[in-house]
């Protein structure tokens, strides 16, 4: 089973929004996934680089991860296809998802990034992005397994 990782940039704050993403967290139980919060520092983009760096190379270790920006101008999915290609068109085991900070990823961030996903072209606030993005794993799950959350 693949490790998915999520990084984002500050930490979530509304107790609302926290409730919902713990059920989903507690849903997903075949998947190895973790949030990573970093400090965020006022649209600093190089220090906000700096830490979501160290946080993949702490991740990463001696394993290559397949890094994937979450960005307005990626490329968009349908659920079915999002989970096919999470699970079969990625050949790492381990994927490093990245929500940047309020002014997005800076230019060291773009440049490490290997794939770029839209899950909207819509602006959504960061708190907002986590947890549809936390919900579109689970769902993905469900999908790869043939559970009849997504109908």
């Amino acid at each position: 089973m693949k490790d998915i990782h999520l990084i984002v940039v500050g930490k979530l704050s509304d107790k609302h929004i926290g409730e919902l993403e713990n059920d989903y967290l507690k849903r997903i139980q075949s998947a190895r996934f973790q949030i990573h919060e970093v400090k965020s520092h006022s649209e600093n983009l190089d220090l906000e680089a700096k830490e979501v760096k160290a946080k993949i190379n702490e991740i990463s270790k001696s394993e290559n991860a397949f890094i994937v920006l979450l960005m307005e101008m990626g490329k968009e999915f349908s659920s079915p296809d999002f989970s096919k290609w999470l699970f079969e068109k990625i050949p790492q085991q381990k994927i490093i998802f990245i929500i940047g900070g309020a002014a997005g990823h800076g230019e060291e961030i773009l440049k490490l990034g290997q794939f770029k996903l839209s899950l909207s072209q819509m602006t959504l606030p960061h708190k907002i992005a986590r947890l549809i993005f936390v919900e579109q794993i689970y769902r993905a799950i469900t999908i790869k397994d043939g559970h009849p959350y997504h109908k």
